[in-house]
C-alpha cells in the first residue's frame, strides 16, 4: 500500500538550522513519542524496506544523517496501517527564505481515529520542540495539491489547482517567520503569527474557536472541524479565505 493510497496524515514544520551539539533531533522524537500513548519510534527501515531494531536510538539519533546536518528516519515498526515515521534534514541557505537555512522536520501518520484525536497536540509538541517558526498537519492528498501552489513560472507556466493562489518559492519569502503556505491545523510561532497578523478579534472569529495557544506563545489554528478534504467544496472555501485573510502567507502582499 503506498502513502497516497494510505492517505497518511502528514507533519511538517520549518524552525532555525541545527548547530553544532544541537539538542532538538532527540527532543523532536521524545516530544512525539510523548503526546501518543504506546508510541515508540525505536526502529528505522532499512534500504530494502524492511524494520530495523534500534536498541540504541538516542547515540543513533545523536550521530544525525550522513548526508546532511538533520536526523535519519525513526519509525513504530509497525506494519502498513499503523505506521508512524519521524526524520528531519536541513533546507539549504540557498532554497531557504532570505538566505537562511532551516531545519526542516517530516513526520507521517495514518489518517485514523486516533491519529485525527491527537494532531493538534502532536503539531505543536513537534512544532516547539523543533523551536520551530511555523508548521502544519495536512492529509497526504490535499497536501500534494496545496504543494502544487508552489510557483517556479518559468519551469511550470500552470496555474494552481482548484483556483488557490500560486505562492513565491521558499527563497524568495522576506524573512524565515513568514509560513510559506497552509494546512489543515497551522502551527504559528509567536513570530510567525505577529507577520501574518493574526489575531484580529473581529476577522478571525472562526478561526479563533478552532484555535489554541501553545505554551510558547505560539498558535495552532485549524480550518476545518475534519481533516482537510479540498473535494468537499466547505472546506475548499475554507482554505481560500484563509489564503485572502492572510496575504502574507506564501509571500503574497507585496512587501
Amino acid at each position: 500500500m503506498t502513502a497516497k493510497q494510505r492517505n497518511d496524515l502528514g507533519i511538517i514544520v520549518y524552525g532555525p538550522a541545527l548547530m553544532r551539539g544541537d539538542d532538538r533531533p532527540l527532543a523532536v522524537v521524545r516530544a512525539m513519542e510523548r503526546t501518543s500513548p504506546g508510541l515508540r519510534l525505536e526502529w528505522t527501515i532499512s534500504d530494502e524496506g524492511n524494520p530495523v531494531s534500534l536498541p540504541e536510538r538516542d547515540a543513533w539519533i545523536a550521530q544525525g544523517r550522513s548526508d546532511s546536518p538533520g536526523f535519519p528516519l525513526v519509525c513504530n515498526g509497525g506494519g502498513e496501517s499503523d505506521l508512524v515515521t519521524l526524520y528531519g534534514l536541513e533546507l539549504p541557505k540557498d532554497f531557504g527564505p532570505a538566505g537562511h537555512p532551516l531545519f526542516e522536520v517530516h513526520a507521517a501518520l495514518p489518517l485514523n481515529g486516533a491519529s485525527i484525536a491527537e494532531a493538534a497536540e502532536m503539531l505543536a509538541a513537534v512544532a516547539e520542540a523543533a523551536r520551530a517558526f511555523w508548521g502544519h498537519v495536512t492529509p497526504f492528498r490535499a497536501g500534494v495539491e496545496i504543494a502544487r501552489q508552489t510557483k517556479n513560472w518559468a519551469a511550470n507556466p500552470q496555474p494552481p489547482p482548484r483556483g488557490l493562489p500560486a505562492l513565491k518559492l521558499p527563497k524568495d519569502l522576506r524573512s524565515p517567520e513568514i509560513p510559506h503556505r497552509l494546512g489543515w491545523l497551522s502551527y504559528w510561532s509567536a513570530a510567525a503569527a505577529q507577520a501574518i497578523g493574526f489575531p484580529d478579534p473581529m476577522r478571525d472569529a472562526a478561526l479563533l474557536s478552532r484555535a489554541r495557544r501553545t505554551t510558547t506563545g505560539g498558535w495552532v489554528v485549524g480550518l476545518t472541524d475534519a481533516p482537510l478534504d479540498l473535494d468537499d467544496p466547505a472546506h475548499l472555501n475554507a482554505l481560500l479565505s484563509a489564503y485572502e485573510r492572510f496575504p502574507e502567507i506564501g509571500g503574497r502582499s507585496g512587501r
